[in-house]
């Protein structure tokens, strides 16, 4: 088994059928490519995976968990999510904080108890911290990490948003 596996995934709108039962499975370190004309359903099928459409028919799983159905911030929390063809960062941010603000997904304590909590706040932000610079060197822009992310040329905002 894959980890991700889509199986029959079919969307209608009315009487209009803009994804028909698409299959794949994508293996650990794989990296597969969905290509076609404009209007084939490619947006509607990674729309359908990441949760923004509930399919009408078939499944999605990820790592052997059906996600197919949930919302799509479960499914970002579960790891798996999409960017947009416009760019969506924060440019007067760095480009580490703009990877931060993606991880409030894994957030593992409750932020609205910051006093009691402090010791714990320093401990995520230090953990937080050491993830996002993993995810920089992952797209290359590690050593970018303390530039404002709106000074980027278009290619590697486009590679800070993946590690977002």
């Amino acid at each position: 088994m894959g980890v991700l596996g889509v199986d029959g995934l079919t969307m209608r709108f009315g009487g209009l059928t803009a994804v028909d039962g698409v299959s794949f499975q994508v293996g650990e370190g794989e990296i597969l490519g969905i290509i076609g004309p404009n209007g084939a359903g490619k947006t509607t099928l990674f729309n359908m995976i990441t949760g923004f459409l509930i399919p009408s028919e078939g499944s999605v799983e990820l790592l052997g968990r059906q996600i197919s159905g949930l919302p799509a911030h479960r499914i970002t929390g579960l790891g798996i999510c999409r960017t947009f063809q416009t760019i969506r960062l924060f440019p007067k941010l760095t480009v580490l904080e703009n990877v931060l603000i993606g991880m409030h997904t894994r957030a593992t304590f409750d932020w609205g108890e910051p006093l009691r909590r402090l010791a714990q706040g320093h401990r995520y932000r230090d953990a937080a911290t050491v993830t996002a610079l993993k995810e920089l060197e992952f797209v290359n822009l590690q050593k970018r990490a303390w530039e404002k992310a709106g000074a980027l040329p278009y290619g590697e905002q486009r590679r800070l948003e993946i590690a977002r």
